[in-house]
């Protein structure tokens, strides 16, 4: 009887901030394991989904979009987490918009240029391009920038576009024995699911620069045989921060978290008691003991699998 071989390998999304990295992590892994939000720096950590197929293990690794203005700790830690991520990653998934280069699409190419695997340049969202035809010059102005792999115009928004660069990826894979379970889905502790749900949901609900001014922390994780107990802390930067999370009546708040509760649940599989707080704290996103203890850049999120 002979042995199948086995193909396994991580694979990085690359790109500038906003350019569909979580959609497409969630879309290739067939699970809903990162956060989505039409609003840039949504994804501010490094979050994994695994998708394992016959004698094929792809571990997608979703990171931070690259910035060029590092104004303060929390945009360098973005940036130091996306850079990291290529020093272990097989294969590189380069994110662009389809018909748009800009300065930070260079930038965050540059970061490329000491990487020794394939890198295949995803033109992301050729739905909003009506006249196909004025895909072709940028095509071959890409082509320009950089010796890829593979160049593959896609839309997220269609199943056989999905396949079709599922299938393109697992074929890049070197071959390895599996680094996971086969129903393994994410290396994400539940804590962190959890709490990226209701930042999500906070997200989708608050205008201007509070998305930007909030991070969500879990105080108390707790898990019982039939329930999860979980405390979630919502920091923001100013009193009048607090009062608008909270909302009207406390509704804003209470509806995020029911919501963010019932999305956690679908996850893991598991009913979620989910108590929540707003609390101030100045300036954390360039302070660096408060990132710390928020979480961020200490791999917290890669502590278990799903």
């Amino acid at each position: 009887m002979t042995e199948t071989n086995t193909y396994a390998g991580y694979v990085g999304l690359i790109g500038r901030p906003n350019m569909g990295k979580s959609t497409w992590l969630n879309a290739l892994v067939g699970e809903r394991v990162s956060i989505i939000s039409a609003k840039p720096q949504t994804t501010r950590h490094v979050v994994t989904g695994i998708y394992t197929e016959d004698s094929y293990q792809a571990v997608f690794v979703d990171t931070p979009g690259l910035h060029i203005n590092t104004k303060n700790a929390l945009s360098r830690m973005m940036n130091r987490s996306a850079q990291q991520s290529l020093a272990f990653v097989d294969v590189a998934l380069f994110l662009v918009e389809a018909g748009r280069w800009t300065e930070e699409d260079d930038k965050a190419l540059e970061r490329l240029a000491n990487f020794d695997g394939p890198v295949m340049l995803i033109i992301n969202k050729i739905d909003r391009i009506k006249n196909k035809e004025r895909l072709l010059p940028y095509i071959q102005s890409c082509q320009e920038k950089y010796d890829f792999a593979d160049i593959y115009p896609v839309s997220a928004m269609k199943l056989a576009d999905q396949e079709r660069l599922r299938k393109a990826v697992l074929k890049k894979l070197p071959e390895n024995s599996f680094f996971y379970a086969d129903d393994d889905i994410t290396t994400a502790s539940m804590r962190f699911l959890v709490a990226e749900q209701l930042r999500e949901q906070l997200f989708q609900r608050l205008n201007k620069e509070i998305p930007y001014s909030l991070s969500v922390a879990c105080e108390k994780f707790l898990e019982e045989p039939n329930v999860i107990r979980i405390n979630l802390v919502v920091w923001v930067e100013r009193d009048s921060q607090k009062a608008i999370v909270i909302g009207k009546g406390g509704q804003t708040l209470k509806l995020a978290a029911s919501q963010a509760r019932r999305q956690a649940e679908q996850i893991v599989g598991k009913k979620i008691f989910l108590e929540t707080w707003v609390r101030v704290r100045s300036g954390w996103a360039d302070d660096e003991q408060a990132l710390k203890a928020f979480g961020y850049g200490d791999d917290d999120n890669s502590s278990s699998t799903i």
